[in-house]
């Protein structure tokens, strides 16, 4: 990843920490699809929208768009991920030359009055840019629409070591009684699991490792907690603010949420082993920022009454609306993920002998949890999200069966 300061880093962590306190369960989303777009917008803005903005993304305005297209230049090196920058404005909306000159080269276009056509172009913009992951923009043109700024996240790794696809059956929690697409392997490594106590209850954290230095945590708390206390939980475990005793420390017994030290038979000696079982899961979500317009520092820019943005254009604008598309798909051999996030400005033989034993870290995710995926070097949360309806295993057909109940 190019080199993105430390400081940005932890303000954009903390945009999804703060975004998970406020989010239902079952979602997807990203933080530093939105933050550019905000550092971009606060170097244009005036007066309390200015201010509100600068507080959100917890930079001064007056650096906000350095820190931003530091980010865009940061997200683009990252290997496995694809970001973009969109601006598009009404026909004869003049741009201040100095703002428009901030954004990265190949991002101007321009709307008229065929919004159909034109929403098409932007659709098929959101499309090409997630590699067909987001089918569309999430923002809907209007006639009073003047300005659509926008980002665009494809991300994708491959695990460095696959899973085995076997039936996972929960014998207790909300999964109870489903037969879900489960995913298990072994691995050498207990330490790619560890457990941390939190305020709020015990954390158990697994890291799967991708291969493009892109890795994606999986986050379980106690039964009680939040997914916004998982998962702001799961951003201080990848900033290393909360520190984890790996599995390899532990004592035997039911150590954490979802995690177990114990002795199982074994063909052969082996050293401490990790065994994972947990769920393939597709996850998609659509966020309308204005409902958490003070998260986002929009409150008053929101307001049509005024004009906000005087370091963009003459012409009067405000905020009419602002939204994330997002999608994670977790299975076998990898992750993939997107985001699309637009501002419109408006007016799984035989039996085998046993003969030793061994001592596994067992880490089982068969109740909700949480998911980041992270680049590995600067400890970027790049997306992050709640699990509560997994993939359920497919169910198989054979030529000539005789359909249940006939």
């Amino acid at each position: 990843m190019s080199k993105v300061t430390a400081e940005t880093v932890r303000q954009v962590n903390g945009l999804s920490a703060r975004w998970a306190q406020a989010l239902p369960e079952g979602t997807v989303f990203s933080a530093p699809g939105v933050w550019p777009l905000l550092g971009l917008l606060a170097d244009g803005a005036t007066g309390p929208a200015r201010s509100e903005l600068a507080g959100a993304l917890g930079v001064p305005a007056g650096q906000a768009a350095g820190a931003a297209r530091e980010l865009l230049v940061a997200l683009a090196s990252v290997s496995g991920l694809d970001a973009a920058l969109g601006l598009w404005t009404y026909q004869g909306l003049a741009l201040r030359e100095e703002w428009r000159a901030g954004l990265p080269a190949g991002t101007y276009g321009v709307f008229g009055d065929d919004l159909v056509t034109a929403q098409e172009r932007l659709d098929a913009w959101a499309a090409e840019r997630t590699g067909g992951l987001v089918e569309r923009m999430p923002v809907t043109l209007t006639r009073d629409a003047r300005m659509v700024l926008a980002s665009a996240l494809a991300l994708r790794t491959t695990w460095r070591q696959p899973f085995d696809e076997q039936p996972l059956r929960p014998d207790a929690g909300p999964w109870q009684g489903r037969t879900l697409r489960g995913l298990h392997r072994r691995s050498p490594r207990p330490d790619r699991v560890g457990v941390t106590g939190t305020p709020d209850g015990f954390v158990t954290a697994l890291t799967v490792p991708g291969d493009n230095g892109v890795d994606v945590h999986l986050v379980l708390g106690e039964e009680h907690m939040t997914p916004g206390q998982v998962l702001n939980a799961g951003v201080r475990i990848v900033e290393r603010a909360l520190p984890l005793t790996g599995g390899g420390a532990l004592p035997h017994g039911h150590v954490g949420p979802g995690l177990y030290v114990e002795q199982q038979p074994a063909i052969e000696p082996t050293s401490l082993t990790l065994d994972v079982r947990t769920v393939a899961y597709e996850v998609r979500a659509d966020h309308d920022l204005l409902a958490l317009a003070g998260l986002f520092g929009l409150t008053a820019a929101a307001d049509t009454h005024h004009a906000h943005f005087p370091g963009v254009s003459d012409y009067p604008l405000a905020i009419g609306q602002a939204r994330q598309s997002a999608l994670a798909q977790f299975g076998p051999l990898g992750f993939r993920a997107a985001a699309v996030t637009a501002v419109m400005a408006v007016p799984g033989s035989a039996p085998p002998q046993y003969r030793y034993e061994s001592t596994v870290v067992r880490a089982v995710f068969d109740r909700p949890f949480g998911f980041l995926a992270v680049d590995r070097e600067s400890r970027l949360v790049l997306v992050a999200g709640w699990v509560t309806d997994p993939a359920p295993e497919p169910v198989m057909s054979f030529p000539g069966a005789v359909p249940p109940g006939l």
